[in-house]
C-alpha cells in the first residue's frame, strides 16, 4: 500500500518551530543528534514563517545525516531547485520572488548551467587579480580603522564591512547605495527576526529589500549598457556572451541579489564564528598565528564547517526516489540540514571539537558539492585569509563577548558582538 504524505505521521522531533530555532546550535544539535542516530530522514511539519502559509502543505523530509546531505545536493536530475516546484528556501516562498533574487542557485539544467557559464565568465584572470587586491588592501584598511576607532561591535567594524567592500567593488557598486545595499540584505535575511521588522509584514520586509536591491542593480546595468568597456564585474556580466547566449536585465538582477546576499552574509557570518572560536580556544588561536600560511588554509575549512554559515536548503523531488532508506514520493519537499550534517559523528571526530588541523573536513559548506557548489567560494577564502592575517597580527589582545543572534532557520547570523583590545 502507497502512504500518500497526508497519511504520514510527524515525527516527534520537531524540526519546524519558532522554538526550535530560538535554541543555541548546541541545543539544536541534540535534536539532530538523535535523528542522525535513530531517523536520518524523517516527516516533518511545515516550516514557521512560511510567506505563503498552506492549509495543505503536509510537511517534508528532513535530511541531516552527511551522506545523505551529500547525496541530495548531487542528484539535481532527482532533486529540483526551481522556483515552480518551490525553489530551495525552507519554507514556503513565491516563485516570481525567488527568480527576482536567487538566479543560478534556483534554477535546474540546463538553464542552471548555461547562466552559471555566463557568470563564470565575467570572473576573468584579470578579474580575480583585482578583486585579490582589493581585499588585501581592505581588510589592512578595516583593521586600522578599528585601531583609530577603539574597538565597539567586531560584526559592525570588522567581519560585515569586508565583504561589503568586495562585493561592492567587484560589481562597482556606487559609494552612495553601499549603505542601502547592506540595510536591503540585513532585512531580507533577518525577515523572521523581530529587531529587523518590527511590526511589517514578512513578506513585505523581503519584497522592500529585493525592489531595493533591484534598483540598484537596475542603474548599474543601464550605465554600463550606456558606456561599454567598464573595467568592473558588472561590466563583465553586462557583456559576458557564450555560444549566442547572454545575461538579460532580469538575469542580472536576480543575480546581483545572490552575490549581495550570498557573497556578503555567507563570508559576514563565517567570519564572526570563527574569530570567536579561536579565541574560545587559544590552542588553536596559537597554531594558527605560529605557522599562518600553512595552517590558514585548513582554518578556513574548520571556520566553515564550525559557523555553518547556510543552515538550511531545500529541494522538491522531480520523480520517485530513495534518501536514506526512505521512500520520496515525486513532489515531496526535501530539506537538507547542513548544520547538522557539519556535526555528523559519523564523519567528524569529536564533531564538537574545534580543531583548524582537521583532515579531512569533508563539510558540507559550499553547498554540499554538485552543480550548485558556491561559485564565489575562492572569493570568500581569500577575504578570510587576508582578514584573519590582519587582525591576528595588529589586535593581538582582541577579546569577544557573547555574539547576540539573528532569529531564523536560514542563516546562522551574528547580528553582534561586542570587542575590546
Amino acid at each position: 500500500m502507497t502512504i500518500t504524505p497526508t497519511q504520514r505521521v510527524h515525527d516527534d522531533i520537531e524540526l519546524s518551530s519558532e522554538s526550535f530555532w530560538a535554541q543555541t546550535a548546541r541545543q539544536r544539535d541534540a535534536s539532530f543528534a538523535t535523528l542522525r542516530r535513530e531517523r536520518p530522514v524523517s516527516w516533518q511539519p511545515p516550516a514557521y514563517g512560511s510567506l505563503m502559509p498552506d492549509p495543505d502543505d503536509p510537511g517534508y523530509w528532513a535530511v541531516v545525516a552527511h551522506e545523505d546531505v551529500i547525496s541530495v545536493s548531487k542528484a539535481h536530475d532527482v532533486f529540483s531547485s526551481s522556483p515552480e516546484l518551490g525553489g530551495v528556501m525552507f519554507e514556503n516562498v513565491p516563485a516570481e520572488f525567488l527568480d527576482a533574487t536567487q538566479s543560478i542557485l534556483a534554477m535546474d539544467e540546463p538553464r542552471h548551467g548555461i547562466t552559471r557559464r555566463l557568470a563564470h565568465a565575467a570572473f576573468s584572470p584579470r578579474q580575480i587579480r583585482q578583486i585579490e587586491q582589493q581585499i588585501l588592501h581592505q581588510a589592512e584598511s578595516i583593521v586600522t580603522t578599528l585601531l583609530e576607532e577603539g574597538p565597539r561591535d567586531f560584526v559592525e567594524q570588522v567581519s560585515m564591512r569586508l565583504p561589503l567592500w568586495t562585493i561592492s567593488g567587484m560589481l562597482g557598486v556606487p559609494e552612495e547605495d553601499r549603505q542601502r545595499l547592506v540595510d536591503a540584505v540585513d532585512a531580507m535575511v533577518g525577515y523572521n527576526d523581530p529587531e529587523y521588522i518590527g511590526d511589517r509584514d514578512p513578506f513585505m520586509t523581503l519584497f522592500e529589500g529585493m525592489t531595493t536591491l533591484h534598483d540598484i542593480a537596475q542603474k548599474m546595468i543601464d550605465d554600463r549598457r550606456s558606456r561599454p568597456g567598464g573595467d568592473d564585474l558588472m561590466a563583465a556580466l553586462v557583456d559576458a556572451e557564450i555560444e549566442g547566449h547572454r545575461l538579460t536585465d532580469d538575469d542580472l538582477r536576480s543575480y546581483f541579489c545572490l552575490l549581495a546576499i550570498a557573497g556578503n552574509d555567507t563570508t559576514r557570518n563565517t567570519t564572526s564564528h570563527g574569530i570567536k572560536a579561536l579565541l574560545d580556544h587559544p590552542e588553536q588561536k596559537k597554531l594558527l598565528i605560529e605557522n599562518f600560511d600553512r595552517a590558514i588554509p585548513g582554518a578556513i575549512e574548520e571556520f566553515v564547517r564550525w559557523g555553518t554559515p547556510v543552515m538550511t536548503f531545500r529541494r522538491t523531488a522531480k520523480v520517485d526516489a530513495v534518501v536514506g532508506g526512505v521512500d520520496v514520493n515525486a513532489g515531496d519537499k526535501v530539506v537538507m540540514f547542513y548544520s547538522s550534517a557539519n556535526r555528523d559523528e559519523s564523519v567528524f571526530r569529536d564533531p564538537w571539537s574545534f580543531d583548524i588541523t582537521r583532515n579531512p573536513n569533508p563539510h558540507v559548506g559550499f553547498g554540499g558539492g554538485g552543480v550548485h557548489f558556491c561559485l564565489g567560494n575562492h572569493v570568500a577564502r581569500l577575504q578570510m585569509r587576508a582578514l584573519f592575517r590582519e587582525v591576528l597580527t595588529r589586535v593581538p589582545d582582541l577579546s569577544l563577548g557573547e555574539p547576540e543572534m539573528v532569529t531564523g532557520h536560514f542563516m546562522h547570523a551574528v547580528k553582534r558582538m561586542p570587542c575590546s583590545f
